[in-house]
């Protein structure tokens, strides 16, 4: 199985105080499943905005797709982003568009034919359970309800990376379970997912997912499985 992510030695400070991220070192298999969990404060939110693309490190390597992002231009990242889906903490939804257009976004950007379009947003805002909603602006929307629009938006375009801040933070058990469930279809089909999440029980609730633990800025790897992941047999 090959990797997907690759960091090595990455350290990030904000300004000129302590390192929020500390000699963080891991790899991504390509498709696998993975939860990030830790106390507040341990870096999370820092780690993935390194994985989305929107932070560079202060030093140390990481590699996305077999691509350097260190080395790289900053004109070249928004084509890596765009093979990457994001669930943020404050779901930041365009709020003079609709439900429909939000969702809609990625695959206007990736160029996708309007009939298509048209198919896949709807199927995808039935799916979290907003059909009646679909020409609702955000900021008339109850935070459990935009949630679900930046789930659907992450995931529209099944991305090749998934990352999610807090993904099921503001919904309830069910609606939780059946977002968990989409992400899992989405992993069936290739995409990686990263969840960040304090969510115990969202965190059992799928076997074969891998967990990433953050300890004050430092990645807790007693037996070097994250940075040295098993070879699988082709």
């Amino acid at each position: 199985m090959s990797s997907i992510v690759q960091f090595e030695h990455v350290g990030l400070r904000y300004g000129m105080g302590a390192e929020t991220l500390s000699d963080i070192s891991f790899t991504l298999a390509s498709g696998g499943f993975y939860f990030l969990t830790g106390a507040s404060g341990a870096g999370k939110t820092s780690l993935l905005k390194l994985l989305y693309l929107a932070q560079r490190p202060s030093r140390g390597s990481i590699r996305l797709f077999g691509e350097d992002v260190v080395a790289m231009k900053r004109s070249e990242l928004p084509a890596l982003r765009r093979r990457i889906g994001v669930v943020f903490q404050d779901f930041r939804l365009i709020p003079h568009l609709s439900v429909y257009e939000n969702v809609a976004l990625p695959l206007r950007v990736a160029g996708v034919a309007e009939s298509e379009v048209s198919s896949r947003v709807g199927e995808m805002v039935q799916w979290v359970g907003l059909s009646g909603r679909s020409t609702a602006r955000p900021p008339t929307l109850s935070g459990g309800e935009q949630q679900r629009v930046a789930i659907a938006r992450a995931v529209i375009a099944q991305p090749e990376l998934l990352v999610a801040d807090e993904p099921t933070g503001n919904v309830d058990p069910d609606m939780a379970a059946r977002l968990l469930g989409l992400f899992e279809a989405l992993n069936r089909f290739g995409t990686t997912v990263v969840v960040a999440t304090h969510d115990m029980q969202l965190i059992g609730s799928v076997p074969k997912a891998r967990l990433m633990r953050l300890d004050r800025g430092q990645l807790d790897d007693p037996t070097g499985a994250l940075r040295y992941p098993p070879r699988v047999p082709a």
